[in-house]
């Protein structure tokens, strides 16, 4: 079971980019507006949206890639806020990137590739122990010892992506931050490299945040799902809580999207068709994000953002009409 004791605790965390709009003008494009959760020990939070609702830069700034505008990012009990808490937690906390094509250098052996981590932060005595960790770690993601002296440009997506996952567990990191790690790869591999995180979760005790826009790919997975929009979560619950009885109108239809197996089944799912675009972060809407695209928005949406509130144990959703339209 997990432990309940939060990893990673998020407390209000703000990325804003300033982006130039004309003559000495900027205005910020506000990524992530005020996001709070926390991932135990052990656990995975999946976090979904769609293209452009902040979830990648939720994930960079948690591992301050990008500097947060605001808010708090804990880890393990501890605030992190100067170089050296970030240069500490990084040896805790990894990533594994999206494309496995642009974040593998085409140039480098798939083993120098998975030792630089162990090369940056000098964790082996001998060029012996480098090897042999090596080949721990290839081993770990299911590949062979004669993959370690051929270039990453040789391999196949699926591939690629367990060498980044490989070089991604090389600092023996607690927690991985998976950005959208199968979205890039091929329907029939996806599976695998799925079972493989959670293979690796329970062999080494990991924790993850696993970035997606697909609920199909983070239910499997997920103890808990985050749904986001235009820089905000909207619900946040156990993943099978979210499944069986979605509370926010844009998670009904983000599940409504998603293809039922049962074809009996599929007819009377009836799928909710979003109305219209989603808005330019640049251009949110007041109140509500959701609201422009939203069948209850009322004037009261309009005027006040939703308070992101519990409503059951455990279920959290920003919205007004959370009670009328699920009553």
């Amino acid at each position: 079971m997990h432990n309940k004791s939060p990893l990673i605790e998020v407390k209000n965390l703000k990325k804003y980019f300033d982006i130039n709009v004309g003559m000495f003008r900027s205005k910020p494009l506000k990524a992530v507006d005020g996001v709070s959760f926390s991932i135990n020990k052990g656990e995975t939070l999946g976090l979904v949206g769609e293209s452009g609702c902040g979830k990648t830069t939720v994930g960079r700034t948690i591992l301050h890639l990008y500097t947060p505008t605001d808010g708090e990012i804990w880890y393990n009990g501890k605030q992190i806020k100067n170089k050296t808490d970030i240069r500490e937690f990084r040896k805790k906390a990894t990533m594994v990137f999206q494309d496995p094509y642009s974040s593998l250098d085409p140039r480098m052996t798939v083993s120098d590739i998975i030792g630089e981590p162990l090369d940056i932060n000098k964790m082996y005595s001998s060029k012996k122990e480098r090897r042999e960790r090596i080949l721990e770690l290839m081993n770990h993601v299911g590949l062979n010892s004669e993959h370690a002296s051929r270039y990453a440009h040789e391999f196949s997506g699926g591939q690629r992506q367990r060498i980044g996952i490989a070089r991604s567990l090389a600092v023996n990191p607690d927690f991985i931050v998976c950005d959208e790690p199968v979205s890039a790869l091929d329907v029939s591999i996806q599976a695998q490299v799925i079972n493989m995180f959670e293979d690796l979760q329970q062999k080494l005790g990991l924790t993850y945040l696993f970035i997606a826009h697909d609920l199909l790919v983070v239910r499997h997975i997920s103890d808990r799902i985050a749904v986001m929009y235009l820089g905000k979560i909207v619900e946040l619950a156990d993943a099978a809580e979210i499944y069986e009885r979605p509370l926010h109108p844009y998670s009904k239809a983000l599940l409504s999207a998603v293809p039922v197996p049962d074809p009996k089944l599929a007819r009377t799912n009836n799928r909710i068709m979003l109305s219209g675009d989603i808005p330019s972060p640049l251009n949110a809407p007041s109140g509500c994000p959701f609201r422009t695209r939203c069948e209850y928005a009322t004037e009261q949406c309009a005027l006040e953002p939703p308070e992101f509130k519990q409503v059951s144990k455990g279920h959290f959703v920003a919205c007004h009409k959370v009670e009328e339209i699920n009553s």
